[in-house]
């Protein structure tokens, strides 16, 4: 009997309990649903785009040569402008060799010369005496060459000519001690100094004109096909522009060429072609922008076609090679698009893109076509015009 009392107790809770959970109200649950993911989107525009190249290269002059010596000779004298980094004018002399032989033969052409005028003058009178012996003969017809002296008359004019032509060599080597600049321009070497004795044909210094530097432009091929270049003629003033620009003496510095001409041959290697840039008067300075020194390294812009009606996507919008994510109606839509030019942060479309088109800049890993998506409108670039290089 003892047990029978706690066992009646645990028989009446369990009832209660049982009662309780039958008598709970049901509640019922909807299915939750999953909002659909955002995205970015961009609104886009057709606009003008100008298409162009950028390069690398180092200034190099048009024109170098070695400045050298016609004449042997010791050096008796040097310009102030004889230093490596000195400029001249064309015609400047630059330096000077002892003339003193050389007037010698100067002076010995010319006692030539009149010796053999002395002589060519007696063979003259000769002549004139022998013709008027023979008018006085009565002779019929005319006197032989050799009563005339003919022979001796073109042997003396021969005389004269020669010693005439060896005057003005003389005179030429003499002129010739005195060295002169071929072309306005700058010192990159100096190889002699005062005191040298120096022969015939031995370079003194290596020069160069300070008229025009040039750049040269390795593009790869693919890439001329964004510029205007009539392949395989010289472009002089009618070439494509190009804005050098470099770091130099603590400033940022801008300089403006055109492209000349067009290397003669691809590299097979690397399928690159070299672009010449000129830049006419590099050393005229312009306010505090510095001369464009040869050896100086150049960043170059070369500014191409001029293209309407395309647009600019974000190079992280693609999918692929060529495929964009657009969003209509609020579902995903895959769209395969026709590229022109793809730079590292730009995309250039040419075909594929209407106006007003919303392209999704977020790339979802699950994304598929017809994908419901939360769209978030992206500001639209500034500006109607933009470029590409």
């Amino acid at each position: 009997m003892k047990w029978a009392l706690p066992a009646a107790i645990l028989a009446v809770a369990a009832l209660v309990v049982v009662a309780l959970v039958r008598s709970r109200p049901v509640v019922e649950t909807a299915p939750r649903e999953i909002a659909p993911p955002p995205v970015r989107v961009l609104t886009v525009t057709p606009t003008q785009v100008d298409l162009g190249v950028r390069s690398q290269g180092s200034v190099i002059p048009v024109t170098e040569a070695d400045l050298v010596s016609e004449v042997a000779g010791t050096i008796v004298w040097t310009s102030e402008s004889f230093e490596v980094g000195g400029f001249f004018d064309p015609g400047e002399v630059l330096l000077r060799l002892d003339r003193r032989d050389y007037e010698l033969a100067v002076a010995s052409a010319r006692a030539a010369l009149a010796q053999a005028g002395v002589g060519l003058a007696r063979e003259q009178a000769e002549a004139d005496v022998a013709r008027e012996e023979w008018e006085e003969l009565g002779a019929d017809g005319e006197p032989g060459p050799l009563v005339l002296r003919q022979p001796q008359l073109a042997e003396a004019r021969a005389q004269v000519e020669a010693a005439l032509a060896n005057k003005r060599r003389a005179e030429l080597d003499l002129d010739r001690t005195a060295i002169r600049a071929p072309f306005a321009g700058r010192l990159r070497a100096k190889r002699v100094d005062r005191g040298e004795f120096v022969n015939r044909g031995v370079p003194l210094a290596t020069i160069y004109a300070v008229d025009a530097a040039e750049v040269v432009l390795p593009v790869p091929d693919s890439e001329l096909a964004f510029l205007d270049l009539p392949l395989g003629s010289e472009l002089g003033d009618f070439g494509p522009r190009v804005l050098l620009r470099a770091q130099f003496a603590g400033g940022r510095h801008e300089w403006e060429g055109r492209i000349a001409r067009v290397g003669g041959e691809i590299d097979p290697a690397t399928r690159m072609v070299n672009l010449i840039a000129r830049v006419d008067d590099p050393y005229q300075g312009s306010g505090d922008r510095p001369p464009l020194s040869v050896g100086l390294f150049v960043d170059a812009e070369v500014v191409g076609r001029s293209v309407e009606s395309v647009f600019q996507v974000p190079r992280g919008a693609l999918v692929g090679a060529d495929r964009v994510w657009l969003v209509e109606e609020g579902r995903l839509v895959l769209r395969q698009v026709g590229i022109l030019r793809a730079d590292p942060e730009v995309v250039i479309v040419s075909d594929g893109l209407s106006a007003g088109d919303r392209i999704s800049l977020t790339i979802l890993e699950s994304a598929v076509d017809g994908m419901r998506v939360t769209p978030q409108p992206e500001p639209a670039p500034t500006g109607t015009r933009g470029s590409a290089r």
